[in-house]
């Protein structure tokens, strides 16, 4: 029997191997026991992205809650993790359940569990879920039909509720007279239908229904939006937006087909939020993410904290302190105003009005951030290996293994507040972690330009390679 854990968002598997409906019956029971055990009359909201059978796999999750005598709210169509959490928010319930494997390629599928506050589940509550997974199969009819009539499963339309959301937070009369271009890629993901409706100029790229992604995982970095950087320079527009495949993180572009990371995105928005909007609150990221974060953060008079990988533990912080920015360097970012959650549209939207506000391009807004933090490049590489080689690796890692990355870049001090980053003369740092979501070893790199950051990131990778053999 396949064992359910968790990683840092949510359980994945191979749909068809791992991810089948006899696993999801088991991940279900044991999300109905904390729910029984934690609320008086639970309710929980459903929703799924645009993967294979999503659709199906989302009916049966319903189903086996509503055997259990739980209230469900499903969407009636693909819904983005976002439109889930808020919808749980809003329409107070107990939890929320998204089928998604969010960026991971289109052989996969997920489950994610979603608090009644509208974010990531407590790692507490993750535990208590993973613990009651039972190992045999119960038995259950599909019932669905018969669920659905006398409303124990109850339709909800998540993709109205959350368009004006949007609607009431941005002021997006201000966007369209701005006369910025903005091509949009979905990456065949959920984001597509929302996008359009709320920018109805927007050129859309990648925005049919296509399970297997066009043959590219749906992950907004680098090497995965090509097609978006050459649309963009290619037709004039101001702005490239792409987000994953349940659309809670965000890749950019700008105007010359550059692509923007999320290091760069995270401290434009706490520039702007702070200068532009007047608003405080303490900086929260993750430990792979610049510590550029930081410098500026305490250059405008605020607080920061660094967390480990993964946006539940931004959550927790963001939902007991005043947090104005909270972000991942995967692209997933969180800010004031909004619910404790990834979203890549709502960050997305927040860049554009930045930029009709300012009268500024994405090269002139950066720019004038450099000036205050210093110029940096960063980039990331997942390597492939064996468990064997992997744990090699990291064995390594914990023996301080590793002195030098170069003749000239010795290691001046190590982190280990989530993976191993190793900290390197001229403000240098390499960083190497094992995913909590894919079988890879990630390794991560900051530079002052990006031909360095691609030497830093070769001399890993053959140390690694070396050593994993």
């Amino acid at each position: 029997m396949t064992k359910i854990k968790f990683g840092t968002d949510g359980w994945r598997g191979i749909i068809g191997k791992d991810f089948t409906v006899p696993n999801l019956t088991r991940i279900s029971e044991g999300t109905v026991h904390w729910l029984k055990n934690s609320f008086s009359e639970p309710r929980v909201m459903i929703g799924y992205d645009c993967r294979f059978n999503g659709r199906m796999f989302a009916e049966w999750v319903a189903n086996v809650m509503a055997s259990n005598g739980i209230k469900v709210f499903l969407s009636p169509s693909f819904a983005s993790t976002p439109m889930v959490s808020l919808a749980t928010s809003k329409k107070q319930c107990s939890a929320g359940v998204v089928i998604t494997a969010s960026h991971n390629p289109p052989e996969w599928s997920g489950y994610k569990v979603k608090g009644s506050y509208g974010g990531p589940s407590f790692p507490a509550v993750i535990t208590e879920i993973e613990k009651n997974i039972p190992d045999l199969v119960a038995t259950y009819e599909n019932r669905f039909e018969e669920f659905a009539e006398s409303r124990q499963i109850e339709y909800y339309d998540m993709e109205s509720l959350y368009i004006n959301h949007i609607r009431e937070n941005f002021d997006l009369p201000l966007i369209r007279k701005s006369g910025i271009k903005i091509a949009y890629d979905a990456m065949y993901g959920a984001g597509r239908k929302v996008f359009r409706t709320l920018i109805p100029a927007a050129t859309m790229i990648h925005a049919d229904d296509n399970p297997g992604f066009g043959g590219t995982p749906p992950e907004p970095i680098l090497r995965n939006l090509k097609d978006l950087s050459t649309a963009v320079q290619s037709g004039g527009f101001d702005i490239g937006i792409a987000t994953d495949g349940d659309a809670d993180r965000i890749g950019i572009v700008d105007d010359t087909g550059l692509f923007v990371d999320s290091h760069h995105i995270i401290l434009l928005l706490v520039d702007y939020l702070k200068n532009e909007k007047g608003m405080d609150g303490k900086v929260v990221f993750t430990t792979s993410c610049t510590n550029k974060i930081g410098k500026l953060a305490e250059i405008l008079g605020l607080k920061y904290q660094v967390t480990k990988v993964g946006f539940k533990y931004i959550c927790e912080i963001m939902l007991q302190e005043n947090v104005l920015v909270g972000g991942e360097e995967s692209g997933g970012i969180a800010i004031a105003g909004h619910i404790p959650e990834r979203d890549g549209i709502y960050i997305g939207l927040t860049i554009v009005e930045m930029m009709a506000k300012s009268g500024k391009t994405m090269k002139e807004l950066i720019s004038a951030i450099y000036d205050r933090v210093g110029k940096f490049s960063y980039d990331r590489a997942d390597l492939h290996l064996s468990e064997a080689g992997k744990n090699r690796v990291v064995a390594a890692c914990e023996r301080k293994s590793f002195l030098d990355f170069g003749p000239s870049l010795p290691v001046e001090s190590m982190e280990t507040i989530d993976g191993f980053r190793f900290n390197l003369p001229k403000d240098q740092w390499i960083m190497i972690r094992a995913s909590g979501t894919e079988p890879v070893l990630r390794i991560y790199a900051q530079s002052e330009d990006r031909d360095s950051v691609k030497k830093l990131l070769e001399i890993t990778r053959s140390k690694i390679r070396e050593l994993a053999s």
